[in-house]
């Protein structure tokens, strides 16, 4: 049923990467949360570690809003699910306002995600080499596109009061109001290594610092009662939040003694080595009727009781394979219970974690391949079709995804790979084995919440 969302909101976008949105963004999110509102944070695109940092700042669930992988159609009602119950919803865009998908017009730019959600737009200026040529900048912004309304400017890594008040005055003449000014303060942003920042989880102490100061900066040099009657002018939101449990339908009614046995364990690989999920995939396990028990590769020596799935995703084995490699009773419980049969689905991390070796360490050797580090960097987003039947993806399956990686695979294909890429570059990639599915791609299940059940249903049978 369609209803209307009555959220005050704000996208927080900026002319180019580097700006300062996730510094403003979560900043932001901080003092508002302080103030006593409930927040929703959201970010456009893939990235998985600049939501960590929205919830640490929020204590609600940091989401994901990406019309490449889950479609246009899917991005207000995940907003709504997101948003459900809050005071106020913050997304931070990705790259510069209008980049999208390559060669796919706005598709996943942070303007379409602000059309969608009808919402106003902020636009972080990294002011640190300009002055009057600010007001140009932002003009040409606010009119490229007549249908984002940009409705104010936040000035960050401004220099001086005389800096602060040459970007005013040309902001001025330009009729676009400054809802906020922050001054170079290196002191709270965030480390950053060869993906981008450090993730949440492996600098939790420091990162709750660096929250704190962020929301100091923000309530210090920005109109906090400006900015929320911005978001209160977001009109009305007409559309069906999206739920996991109508999301799987239909699906056959459970029987009686299917009610009455226990849900299927679904261990989810955590702890700083594997940080990279989406909130989507446990609550679409769970309305599946699995029980989600999330353990830590780093630390645990043994796979949760009554294991029957193991979801293995993203993260930073690279950075720990060392002390990885070290925990050899929980890579021999992996190594068995992929050999058993059992259900896995593992995606960029959890693919280099089930190889023979990553750099020369050990792994749980599943896979007959090693991975290692390497320069280049692959980044973007893929078409792919599932060519092999697995516990997660039936053959034919079809899905959006993204790689974002810094390492290789060798051999980057088994025998029975996990996808063939339709586009960009057609090649098949992953491994299919046993009840193993292991692959590059990151996917977002809420695109398509068969793989969910599917997965679910084999860990049962497992079980």
């Amino acid at each position: 049923m369609v209803t209307s969302l009555h959220i005050p909101r704000l996208v927080i976008a900026a002319p180019s990467s580097g700006s300062g949105k996730t510094t403003v963004a979560t900043g932001l999110m901080a003092a508002f949360s302080e103030r006593g509102l409930a927040v929703s944070s959201h970010k456009a695109g893939p990235d998985y570690i600049d939501p960590g940092y929205h919830a640490l700042a929020t204590g609600r669930p940091g989401r994901n809003l990406d019309a490449f992988m889950c479609g246009p159609e899917l991005v207000a009602p995940l907003f709504a699910h997101g948003a459900s119950g809050c005071d106020l919803a913050l997304v931070e865009g990705v790259m510069g306002l209008y980049d999208g998908a390559a060669g796919r017009g706005e598709l996943a730019s942070t303007a379409q995600v602000a059309k969608l959600l009808r919402a106003p737009v902020v636009l972080v200026v990294d002011a640190s080499s300009q002055s009057r040529s600010v007001a140009a900048l932002v003009h040409g912004f606010a009119s490229f596109d007549p249908q984002v309304r940009l409705g104010g400017v936040i000035l960050n890594k401004v220099g001086s009061d005389r800096h602060e008040v040459m970007l005013r005055e040309a902001l001025e003449e330009a009729g676009m109001p400054v809802l906020g000014v922050l001054r170079r303060a290196p002191q709270v942003a965030a480390p950053s290594r060869h993906l981008g920042l450090v993730p949440v989880a492996e600098r939790r102490t420091d990162a709750l610092a660096a929250v704190s100061a962020l929301a100091d900066q923000v309530r210090q040099g920005c109109d906090l009662d400006a900015l929320m009657a911005l978001a209160r002018t977001a009109p009305a939101l007409a559309c069906e939040a999206w739920a996991p449990q109508e999301a799987l339908l239909p699906r056959p009614a459970p029987s009686r003694n299917a009610e009455l046995r226990p849900r299927p364990v679904i261990a989810v690989a955590g702890g700083p080595a594997f940080t990279f999920s989406y909130a989507e995939h446990a609550e679409l396990l769970t309305a599946a009727g699995a029980q989600v028990v999330t353990f830590d590769p780093l630390r645990d020596e043994a796979l949760p009781e009554g294991t029957a799935g193991l979801v293995i995703g993203g993260g930073f084995p690279e950075v720990y394979a060392p002390e990885l490699a070290a925990n050899a009773p929980l890579r021999e419980a992996v190594a068995a219970f992929a050999a058993a049969g059992g259900p896995v689905a593992a995606e960029c991390a959890g693919l280099l974690y089930l190889a023979r070796s990553l750099d020369g360490k050990p792994m749980c050797g599943v896979l007959d391949a090693d991975a290692r580090m390497s320069e280049r960097l692959t980044l973007g987003y893929r078409e792919a079709v599932a060519v092999s039947d697995s516990p997660l993806a039936a053959t034919g399956t079809r899905l959006r995804g993204h790689e974002f990686h810094r390492t290789v695979i060798e051999p980057g294909a088994g025998s029975a790979p996990a996808w063939g890429f339709t586009h960009p570059e057609r090649r098949v990639e992953g491994f299919v084995r046993r009840g193993v599915h292991a692959s590059y791609l990151h996917t977002h299940w809420a695109a398509e919440p068969s793989v969910a059940l599917r997965f679910a249903e084999a860990a049962a049978r497992a079980r």
